[in-house]
């Protein structure tokens, strides 16, 4: 934006310090004036004998001739010295600013690393710079962020494009082969590609605050969860409990619910163990509300997790096993989105082991009457 070119901070301040001290001596040389030289006579002077008066009153014109000449050079001196004393004392009290706005021009040039750390006692210029060094450090780890999940993303999306293009050079070279499995193949391929798709933009939304506010009961977004996704729990042999009571809170039903999804779906596709021996395979899922707020937790059986993989859990494309993907366990970005959407509404997201193997993932909401 082209703006006019104007005085700098530190020249308005000077001359706003000039200003001041020139109107005080004003008022100083007024206040004599009204205080002193008013009350000098001004005829001619007065002798007399009282040894107590001192003899000589002086006339007021006289006074003046010999006051206001050394009343000007004051206020010439006050002049410089306001203009000098003005300029260094703004400049000292400025330069703050002036790393402030250095570290702001390095922040455009795309530095994020660097930081202030203006030192010295409280003030407004300290309190400014805080903000500031808060402000980049939450934007490196923003950026940083994003250029990971861009890079994973990319990955990501890059297999399923590099597998469609083999089977078309396959399919090519082999004009004889099979078309129907070549089909059914690239459907796969390709149904693939489009959940990562749409995952990727229900992650993007669910970034964007503020989200919509609305009365939401957990217990009947739990409910509508598990009745969608109770088919895919039968088919891989999943027994599905739920114990919900109406817990209230407050924000947008369709992430709540796509938050909802995304724990149960995580708990069916990786309730899984490592030998063929029949075992108990459940997800259990339960909502309530406490003094700590509204709670929807999704817990499952399997395999014993180590703390530092569930650590890593809601990064986008992390697994926690290296078990060959089948067509139900999506694209690595299901606790991602459920972590976005919880902050959004101002939660929390908690993943722990089961003593018995498997994992719990605790959502904590504000409950309604606390928002």
């Amino acid at each position: 934006m082209t703006r006019k070119p104007g005085m700098s901070v530190r020249l308005k301040l000077t001359l706003s310090y000039t200003g001041f001290l020139l109107l005080a001596g004003v008022a100083l040389l007024a206040a004599v004036w009204i205080y002193l030289l008013r009350y000098v006579p001004d005829r001619a002077m007065l002798v007399t004998d009282d040894p107590s008066i001192g003899g000589v009153f002086p006339i007021r014109s006289a006074l003046l001739r010999v006051f206001a000449p050394r009343a000007a050079a004051v206020m010439v001196v006050l002049l410089i010295v306001g203009l000098v004393g003005g300029w260094v004392l703004a400049g000292r009290m400025l330069a703050p600013l002036d790393r402030i706005t250095e570290a702001a021009r390095l922040t455009i040039s795309g530095s994020l690393a660097h930081r202030i750390r203006l030192e010295g006692r409280d003030d407004e210029f300290r309190e400014l710079a805080d903000a500031f060094d808060a402000m980049l450090g939450w934007l490196e780890a923003h950026v940083a962020e994003q250029q990971r999940f861009a890079a994973n993303a990319s990955h990501e999306l890059r297999t399923p494009l590099a597998i469609t293009q083999a089977l078309l050079e396959v399919a090519a070279q082999d004009p004889a082969r099979d078309s129907e499995q070549l089909v059914s193949r690239l459907q796969r391929v390709n149904a693939r590609a489009i959940d990562l798709s749409e995952a990727l933009l229900v992650l993007s939304r669910a970034n964007q605050r503020p989200v919509a506010s609305e009365p939401v009961d957990l217990s009947l977004v739990a409910e509508e969860a598990t009745e969608a996704l109770l088919p895919l729990a039968e088919r891989r042999g999943v027994a599905l409990r739920s114990d919900t009571t109406p817990t209230s809170t407050a924000g947008s039903h369709a992430l709540l619910v796509q938050l909802a999804t995304n724990l149960v779906h995580n708990a069916i596709v990786h309730n899984a163990w490592s030998d063929d021996q029949p075992r108990d395979r459940s997800v259990w899922v339960t909502t309530g509300v406490d003094d700590a707020g509204a709670r929807l937790m999704v817990a499952n059986t399997g395999e014993h997790l180590a703390p530092e993989i569930i650590a890593t859990l809601t990064e986008p494309f992390r697994r926690g096993s290296e078990r060959i993907r089948t067509d139900d366990e999506g694209v690595g970005l299901g606790l991602a989105i459920v972590r976005s959407i919880t902050d959004a509404h101002g939660g929390t997201l908690t993943l722990a082991p089961r003593p018995d193997g498997g994992m719990t993932a605790t959502v904590l909401l504000p409950a309604a009457h606390d928002r």
